[in-house]
């Protein structure tokens, strides 16, 4: 059988999909420069703001640089800060848990289970009076057992974060990720579902949560206030970083958006297309998804019942022609979603800059980072293979990758 992966390689789906209407929406914008400011009528990054908004029923969006500037405006909004502590997952972007540390907390590094997303239970034991709030990511576009993690947040009185980074378009019981939440973010970084190259976006449907997110953004936001309402009741301002997006990146932001729904479409059939032609499993279990409907479509992951299946099982798909990812865990070079490949929790803790955290003398707590933290999450990942799914592949190709897994489920 010939080789069978994906024909497309490098970047997101958004990349894949740039065509003609990108370029137009940079060479139009270029034509009327007074639109190059962030608060000048019709800029795009205020009308993509409005667009996404609307989109996912938020009350709230604000348009920044990137997912993990994002992530900054929703700790700021919920005031996390110096002596704070927030849970996060192993098995996420380095950026989630450097978001922590932008505004002054400590990250908490949790277990994941076999949503391959936070482990509710392992959050529940990570929990302290220093806990202040709860970020979940959704890896490769499947939303974690988000009723279960809100619960503990609800439980012992945190806020409760999703990052929604991978996992644009994704829904949760017919909702979209994170509406539900205190705040939630997205990234159009180069790698994700709809891109721009860099860029993120910020959301809340709470007053003071957006106030002190938008705060977070811009260094003089307090004079353009009005842009985002009238009604708004005012909190004390303060001055911080500047994560206001470029105008071109969002001008292409905004033609990407028009382009998700279809995206999503073909990935969500692909995807339950791909599960309905596997056998009844014998060497794996696949990923747990709370809810099926709501998956962005986008992969599919295999689970092996033990460790030493790992390399038999992926030497038969590459036999078979199927080019898999393997989990960070089993791939030869640092990954940084991996907790483990994070250094920067590894150095001296007393010998690290002075603006760490964990250095701050409002931090009470003493961190303990070290490479095998999180035991359960290493396990896992070292029996996971994650099936990449692109819009640019055939039911053909998904009918090849579905035969290529049996086959290697069988093979030994």
């Amino acid at each position: 059988m010939k080789a069978i992966q994906s024909p497309i390689t490098g970047g997101g789906l958004g990349r894949s999909a740039f065509d003609q209407q990108e370029v137009d929406a940079v060479a139009e914008l270029l034509c009327d420069p007074d639109k190059l400011w962030r608060y000048g009528e019709g800029s795009p990054s205020s009308l993509f703001s409005k667009e996404v908004a609307e989109m996912t029923g938020s009350k709230y969006a604000l348009t920044v640089n990137s997912g993990t500037s994002a992530l900054a405006c929703c700790l700021a909004g919920l005031k996390v800060g110096a002596g704070d502590e927030v849970i996060v997952q192993g098995y996420t972007f380095i950026a989630t848990a450097s978001a922590c540390i932008d505004v002054g907390a400590v990250p908490v590094i949790a277990e994941i289970d076999d949503s391959l997303c936070l482990d509710p239970a392992d959050v529940e034991r990570k929990i302290t009076p220093r806990t202040k709030a709860i970020i979940m990511a959704h890896m490769q576009g499947v939303p974690g057992r988000i009723d279960a993690v809100r619960a503990v947040a609800k439980k012992h009185g945190v806020a409760f974060i999703e990052d929604c980074c991978q996992a644009i378009g994704a829904k949760y019981h017919g909702k979209h990720v994170g509406t539900e939440s205190d705040a939630f973010a997205w990234s159009l970084n180069y790698w994700k579902i709809i891109t721009c190259g860099e860029g993120g976006v910020f959301f809340t449907n709470r007053d003071d949560v957006f106030l002190g997110g938008f705060y977070m953004s811009d260094p003089a936001a307090k004079l353009w206030q009005s842009a985002y309402g009238e009604g708004m009741a005012p909190i004390p301002d303060f001055s911080r970083g500047c994560y206001r997006l470029s105008e071109i990146c969002a001008a292409v932001a905004r033609v990407q958006l028009q382009k998700l729904d279809g995206m999503l479409q073909k990935t969500r059939a692909l995807k339950k297309l791909l599960l309905s032609e596997l056998d009844t499993p014998i060497h794996y279990k696949l990923q747990h998804v709370d809810d099926p409907e709501g998956d962005c479509g986008i992969s599919a992951a295999l689970i092996l019942n033990r460790v030493e299946d790992y390399e038999p099982f992926t030497k038969t798909l590459a036999e078979e022609g199927l080019d898999v990812g393997g989990a960070a865990y089993q791939n030869a070079f640092p990954d940084r979603h991996i907790y483990r490949y994070w250094d920067c929790l590894y150095q001296d803790i007393k010998g690290s800059p002075q603006n760490y955290s964990w250095n701050n003398p409002l931090y009470k707590g003493e961190p303990n980072y070290h490479r095998d933290m999180c035991p359960r999450t290493l396990d896992i990942l070292s029996r996971s293979i994650r099936i990449a799914i692109h819009p640019a592949l055939t039911e053909q190709n998904i009918k090849e990758f579905a035969l290529a897994i049996n086959r290697a489920d069988r093979a030994f």
